[in-house]
C-alpha cells in the first residue's frame, strides 16, 4: 500500500475546481518483484488470493467477452443515475474494458481502474483520462474518503471471502463522496441446466468454500449496501437465458458459462473433488444438456447514493 500515492482530499479553496488524480510509479527496487502467479495444472492463477478463476490470456479473452455480453444484455455500462461525474472508480477492473469505455463516455472525468494484478493491454490506445493502479481491495483502498462520484464493482464474488463482504462495502462507501453513487453487479450459479451442470456447480461451490468464498452470496449484496449507510438502494435481479433457445444473447451466455466452468476445472481437480476425466465428462454432458434445457444465469444488480448528511 505504501508504494502508491494516495488521492488527496481537496482543500476548501479547491472544492469548486475540477477534481483530478495523479499517481507516481513505485520506486526502483534492487530485487525483481516476486512473480504474483502460480500454475495449477494447465492454468495460471494468482498466488495467495481466494480467487478461484484463473488469470491468464484465456481468461482475459473470456472477461472481455463477458463485458460485451453484459453490456448487450443491460443496454449500457451502468444503472445508477449518475450525472457528469468527475471521479470514477472501477474496483476489480480486470482487463479494463468497462473503465476504458467509461473514460471515453465521460472525457471530463478522471477514471481509475484498480485490480490486484494488471491484466491491461497497455499497447492499445487508452484514453488520456484513465489511470490503472494496482491494489488489494481486501487490504483497503489506497484513496482518501469522499473521493469518487461513482464507484463500480462487478463480479468479484469469487474473489471476496464471505466474512469480508461487510468490510468491503464499508470501504467502497468510504471512498464515495456524499451525493455520489455506488453500484455492484454479482451473479449466482446457473440453474435449470440439468443434472451434469448441477454436479459442476456443486464442485465449484465446494472448491470456493475451501477458500472462504460463497458463490451463493450474490442476492445478499444489495442488503449490505442498505446497512452500509447508503440512501435508497435500488436492487434488480435479471435472469439471462443460456443456450440456443435464448437467441443471440443465450449463445453469448452459454459461451461465458462454458468458459467459467472450464476455467475452474484445475482448481476443482487439485482439491480432489473430481478427477480430470470426471470433470471433462460432466462438462461434455452439461454442454449437451444445454440443447435440451432452458437454463438461466442470474445476475444481481444494486446501486445506492451516499447521503449528503452524516
Amino acid at each position: 500500500m505504501g508504494f502508491f500515492q494516495r488521492f488527496r482530499k481537496p482543500s476548501h479553496e479547491e472544492k469548486n475546481q475540477p477534481r483530478t488524480a495523479t499517481i507516481t510509479p513505485p520506486p526502483q527496487q534492487d530485487m525483481p518483484p516476486e512473480d504474483p502467479f502460480q500454475w495449477v495444472g494447465e492454468r495460471r492463477h494468482i498466488k495467495n488470493a481466494p480467487y478461484v478463476l484463473p488469470s491468464d490470456l484465456q481468461e482475459v479473452n473470456r472477461l472481455d467477452f463477458q463485458h460485451f455480453m453484459l453490456r448487450y444484455a443491460l443496454q449500457g455500462n451502468y444503472l445508477a443515475p449518475i450525472q457528469n461525474p468527475r471521479m470514477i472508480l472501477d474496483v476489480g477492473c480486470g482487463t479494463g474494458r468497462w473503465a476504458i469505455e467509461m473514460a471515453r463516455q465521460f472525457p471530463a472525468a478522471q477514471v481509475v481502474g484498480l485490480d490486484l494484478v494488471s491484466q491491461i493491454n497497455h499497447e492499445q490506445d487508452l484514453p488520456p483520462n484513465l489511470i490503472f493502479q494496482q491494489g488489494n481491495l481486501l487490504e483497503g483502498l489506497p484513496f482518501t474518503q469522499d473521493t469518487f462520484d461513482f464507484v463500480h464493482m462487478r463480479l468479484l464474488l469469487f474473489a471476496i471471502p464471505l466474512e469480508r463482504w461487510p468490510g468491503v462495502i464499508r470501504e467502497l462507501t468510504r471512498v464515495t463522496r456524499p451525493g455520489g453513487w455506488l453500484e455492484t453487479i454479482e451473479t449466482g450459479p446457473q440453474r435449470y441446466c440439468g443434472v451434469a451442470m448441477d454436479q459442476i456447480v456443486n464442485w465449484i461451490t465446494l472448491a470456493s468454500n475451501k477458500r472462504g468464498v460463497d458463490p451463493m452470496f450474490g442476492p445478499q449484496v444489495a442488503e449490505l449496501l442498505r446497512t452500509g449507510g447508503l440512501g435508497p438502494v435500488e436492487a434488480r435481479q435479471i435472469a439471462l437465458p443460456i443456450g440456443r433457445a435464448g437467441g443471440r444473447l443465450g449463445m453469448m451466455v452459454q459461451t461465458d458459462v462454458l468458459g467459467v466452468i472450464t476455467g475452474v476445472k484445475q482448481m476443482v481437480v487439485s482439491q480432489g473433488l473430481a478427477t480430470p476425466a470426471q470433470y471433462d465428462m460432466a462438462v461434455a454432458s452439461a454442454q449437451a444438456d444445454l440443447e435440451q434445457h432452458q437454463g438461466q444465469l442470474p445476475f444481481y444488480l444494486a446501486y445506492g447514493q451516499r447521503p449528503f448528511s452524516r
